[in-house]
């Protein structure tokens, strides 16, 4: 008899449960996103934590959104798919039915989403931080800031669950808000798309903002360096900078030695005769091409298969995109399309943003 209290369930059977669930639901649906939390902390970067922590500071959600702590860290969020302006999840409850969560969120206001772009001008090197999931205090107040930041505030954030609990934050909304975090783990970028801002637009605002002044500031460096560094930030954010192409970067790597100048040979009695000059290492390699001092376009990757085998050849070291770019003939984002395929198919592992390294064995 359980006098009228629901039947206790331990974590054990609550984890066995929703793994049960979430195996059947990837044979219909192999699409299905899950939260995996690893460890004790339920975020570990910084967009994470902030994202948690804003949602703690209001007293809207602060008495009622710890019910969904133990939900999310045993494995009940069995979907969480983040769209422009909307969260959609899945939540295994104490039915054989999962619970359907839906979270909408306002975008930022106009307003306040060019305030946030002004301040962030002359501040690239706290962008790349941030992006690279480091705490990056010179930006913190900025994007933290309580209801004028970039996190939205209650008023900004609607919730709705399919479970019959009349409360509107349930413990499986609680659950699909922290999952919210743990995901911006993975991928921040998620938080832009999720607020319906231009994430391009901020970055790219604040390279042109920043070139005039590194080169105003410091006489070491170049145009080109500049622009070398914008090339790492686009990378890093996996999208498209319009910058300045007038003056490229040089070609990586050394000059093109110069050829050496023929030696005579020699007959057995001493004397000198015309002979064919030794080739030098200059002339063994493969030419360049005039006026570039880059190899001719068949040395550049054409797919996928070229992408696969130069990840291959470096099984003991880390390759970024912006190296498989330079060494491709294909357009940048096609190539990030190309490695977020090989990271999906289980082929390379994400070391860090923009970082990949090869981790499917060899075929014997």
């Amino acid at each position: 008899m359980h006098y009228g209290y629901p039947k206790y369930v331990s974590v054990a059977q609550k984890r066995a449960k929703a793994e049960k669930k979430l195996a059947a639901l990837k044979k219909k649906n192999p699409g299905i996103q899950p939260v995996v939390i690893e460890g004790q902390a339920l975020a570990k970067t910084w967009w994470g934590k902030a994202w948690d922590k804003n949602l703690e500071r209001y007293a809207d959600y602060a008495n009622r959104i710890g019910r969904g702590r133990s939900y999310v860290r045993h494995g009940a969020v069995l979907d969480l798919q983040i769209q422009p302006g909307k969260v959609s999840g899945l939540v295994m409850g104490s039915t054989t039915t999962p619970y359907q969560v839906t979270v909408t969120i306002k975008p930022i206001p106009p307003k306040q989403w060019q305030h946030i772009k002004d301040q962030c001008k002359e501040k690239m090197e706290s962008i790349k931080q941030l992006m690279a999931g480091k705490f990056p205090k010179a930006l913190e107040d900025l994007f933290t800031q309580k209801e004028k930041g970039l996190f939205p505030s209650p008023k900004e954030i609607e919730l709705d669950c399919s479970c019959p609990d009349s409360a509107v934050m349930c413990k499986h909304v609680a659950a699909v808000l922290y999952g919210i975090g743990a995901r911006l783990d993975q991928d921040p970028g998620l938080f832009f798309v999720l607020r319906k801002a231009k994430v391009n637009d901020l970055v790219a605002e604040t390279v042109k903002e920043t070139k005039k002044d590194l080169l105003n500031r410091s006489k070491k460096k170049s145009p080109r360096i500049i622009d070398e560094e914008s090339r790492n930030l686009s990378d890093m954010f996996g999208i498209d900078l319009d910058m300045d192409e007038s003056a490229p970067l040089p070609p990586a790597g050394p000059k093109p030695p110069t050829k050496a100048s023929p030696k005579p040979g020699k007959t057995k009695a001493g004397k000198s005769k015309p002979g064919r000059p030794k080739a030098t290492r200059a002339e063994k390699k493969p030419p360049r091409s005039a006026g570039t001092g880059k190899k001719p376009a068949s040395a550049k990757i054409k797919n996928a298969a070229g992408i696969e085998t130069l990840f291959r050849r470096r099984t003991k070291r880390h390759t970024t995109a912006a190296e498989v770019i330079e060494k491709s003939d294909m357009a940048p984002q096609k190539v990030r399309n190309i490695l977020s395929g090989l990271l999906r198919k289980g082929k390379l592992e994400r070391v860090s943003r923009g970082v990949y390294k090869w981790v499917r064995p060899e075929p014997r």
